[in-house]
């Protein structure tokens, strides 16, 4: 049954939260709810099963955590704080799994001091030059802001596979994904400050563990990504793990999480 929590500004974020133990928060990244993104759900708990107090939220914007207004990268990160609080308890700490773009969301709340234990990165899409993801988002945000949505969502997924923006165009959920396109804004502004972050030693202050994982039939760039975070992250890992087509499988990656997010709160 879904469980909600609100943010310091007063947004509604809804969440299913499984098991306890330490805390793990998943982020999810442009586009999937809860609803619609069985693997995350299936993956948390499999990870509960094993010790651990996993969430997964709506971000803001998406499913049921509905929300007016500029969905800027700040106000993700205050609903990220108040999963992590519905997670781990007042004044508790928990391991952050990004997916995709939610990895540069998840970097950009340990770097703003939230009470982070590790960061989990799964393929994250941080490749690219700083200078070239800022001019993709910028033209992004301008779509947005003009309220041209279709143009939007098109320009949101213009360097992805091509497959990618034929299939969704394709697919009779089209309308809701354009509807729910305002809910990226926090991704390319996230994706926009982590490659910028990448390129200026911006990362080099995080302290926590950081894994990056890709999976082992996946696109050239997303290992080049994951090794580009170990280099810019002192202490930080990178490999594969069992995932094709941009996400992984269930059983690998809770076996993964769980030893992780416990030997981080064994470091603790």
């Amino acid at each position: 049954m879904t469980d909600f929590t609100s943010t310091a500004r007063g947004d509604r974020v809804a969440f299913d939260r499984y098991g306890s133990g330490p805390a793990l928060v998943f982020i999810a990244g442009a586009g999937p709810t809860r609803a619609g993104d069985p693997v995350t759900t299936e993956t948390a708990q499999l990870a509960a099963a094993d010790g651990l107090a996993t969430l997964v939220f709506d971000r803001l914007g998406r499913g049921e955590s509905p929300a007016d207004g500029t969905l800027d990268l700040d106000r993700e990160l205050e609903a990220v704080a108040a999963a992590v609080e519905a997670a781990a308890g007042p004044g508790g700490g928990a391991v952050l799994c990004g997916h995709s773009s939610g990895c540069a969301i998840a970097l950009r709340a340990a770097v703003a001091g939230l009470p982070i234990d590790g960061l989990v990165l799964w393929e994250a899409p941080l490749e690219g030059d700083a200078a070239d993801i800022a001019e993709w988002n910028a033209g992004f945000e301008r779509l947005l802001d003009a309220g041209e949505f279709e143009q939007a969502q098109m320009q949101y997924m213009r360097d992805m596979p091509p497959e990618f923006l034929e299939g969704a165009k394709a697919s009779p959920a089209w309308p809701h994904i354009v509807r729910a396109v305002p809910s990226l804004r926090a991704d390319g502004e996230a994706l926009a400050w982590a490659t910028e972050a990448l390129e200026n030693h911006g990362l080099a202050g995080i302290r926590m563990p950081v894994l990056a994982l890709y999976g082992t039939q996946t696109f050239p760039q997303m290992p080049l990504a994951a090794a580009r975070i170990a280099a810019a992250v002192p202490g930080a890992e990178e490999r594969p793990t069992s995932g094709a087509m941009h996400s992984w499988q269930a059983d690998s990656m809770a076996a993964e999480l769980v030893a992780f997010v416990k030997a981080a709160a064994a470091r603790d």
